[in-house]
């Protein structure tokens, strides 16, 4: 099963889990806010801890694929 990027699930859960953790999530927002300086807090606390609503989020505010947007994403956590 994918969701509406086109990840395996299993794969979105993962995702999930990563940027639902507390510690994570603060540094994983702030790296965000430097990658894409026009989203607000709010925009980002609304999507915390799920991976398809801060791909989303960030789509929505930018116009940028969600492909591209996942890559960024994923580099994120390197």
């Amino acid at each position: 099963m994918q969701d509406q990027t086109g990840m395996p699930q299993t794969e979105m859960d993962d995702w999930n889990d990563r940027i639902a953790d507390e510690g994570r999530w603060q540094k994983l927002r702030g790296r965000i806010r430097q990658t894409w300086g026009g989203l607000t807090d709010d925009e980002l606390e609304n999507s915390k801890g799920t991976w398809d609503k801060l791909v989303g989020t960030i789509k929505e505010k930018t116009g940028e694929t969600a492909d591209t947007i996942e890559r960024k994403l994923k580099g994120l956590f390197d």
